[in-house]
Formats: structure tokens, sequence, C-alpha cells
């Protein structure tokens, strides 16, 4: 078993702090995105997306996609319970965990896609969504921090799985100058809490 790995990248990183908080050690193998490597025909025939993390089994089968990784490692791992703890509770971070996601992570990567030198004939670019996702991401911040008025967490009081897509999502956002404001109070108490914990060092 294996992990195909970018240090450089947020998916990647999403699945190190999702295993580094369950203490699961598993082997990983750089792939050099910035050679294009995973775009090339070898890396494709493990992921036909091209994309990156991926989990490499011992009986030969490919999982790609964050989260379809952290399941299976939840399945075989359940404690600490990342993905949550019953029926309900599932449902509940399930929905936090998309909403982060889907409002804050991919702005924030395609703020940094859309207009970005690495990206440059790889994708097909369009500067002007860069700047209407950075905005987007902005507006999800400050919703988020609202939210957050409420919980020490973002799917309710354990840290889980949306806490992970979340950190490693602001994180990221560095790069495209999208970042916690001052005033966002809740969302700086929550992002120092995560931050020091010894997983998102991975």
């Amino acid at each position: 078993m294996k992990i195909y790995d970018s240090n450089t990248a947020p998916n990647p990183r999403r699945v190190r702090v999702f295993l580094a908080e369950k203490g699961i050690q598993v082997p990983y193998e750089q792939v050099d995105i910035g050679n294009a490597v995973n775009r090339g025909p070898e890396f494709r025939q493990k992921n036909p997306m091209g994309t990156l993390p991926v989990l490499e089994l011992d009986d030969g089968t490919y999982i790609a996609e964050t989260v379809a990784i952290c399941r299976y490692f939840e399945e075989l791992h359940p404690q600490p319970p990342l993905l949550g703890v019953d029926i309900k509770d599932r449902a509940v971070v399930e929905m936090w965990q998309r909403r982060m996601e889907l409002g804050l992570l991919l702005p924030i990567a395609d703020a940094f896609r859309q207009r970005h030198e690495f990206f440059k004939g790889r994708i097909l670019q369009v500067p002007e969504y860069a700047e209407v996702q950075k905005k987007n991401a902005e507006s999800f911040i400050a919703w988020l921090d609202g939210a957050l008025a409420d919980r020490p967490f973002i799917a309710g009081e354990r840290y889980t799985i949306a806490d992970v897509t979340a950190l490693c999502a602001i994180d990221f956002g560095r790069i495209s100058k999208i970042k916690i404001q001052p005033e966002q109070k809740n969302l700086t108490r929550w992002h120092e809490a995560v931050s020091s914990r010894p997983s998102a060092k991975a």
C-alpha cells in the first residue's frame, strides 16, 4: 500500500492530515506535478483524471479522490472517528464537509488555477473568473466566521474531516492573498486551534 502524493497541493495534504489524526503511517511517493508527471500516460493508468492523491492498494487497486481515500481508512481504523459516529452525525459531518469543499476549497483553488502561471497551457484559464472566485471565497470565509460563533469546530464539538478540508483550503488561500481578516475572531480562534494540532504539520 502507498499513496501518490504532492507536498505542495492542498488535496494530498488533506489526506496526510486525516491520516496523521488517526496515527496511520502509509508510505508516500512524491509525484512531480511541476513537470506534469501526473498528466503523463503512465500515471493516468493509475488515475485517468491525472490528479492527486491516489491510494494504491496491495492488490493493485487504485483509489483516487481525497474523501474516497479518507473513507477507506475510516473503515479500516474507525478511531478516532473523523467522518461521524452514528447515522445523524455522519450526515451532519458530510454536510459540513461538502460545504467546506464546494464553498471554500473550490473557489480558493479556482482563484489560483484560473490565473497562475503554473496552470498556463495545462487548463483553459479565465483570469476574470479567478477574481470572481476570490471574492466568493472571501464572502464564504466571512460567513464561516459567523457559523463558528457557537461551536469549537466546523461540524460541532469534535474535530472532523470538515476541519481538515477547511484548514487546507484556508492555508492554500494565502497564495492568492485570500486570508482570514483580523475582525473574524471566531475563525481566527478556530484556525489557531486546528493549526496547533500535530496533524497540521503533515
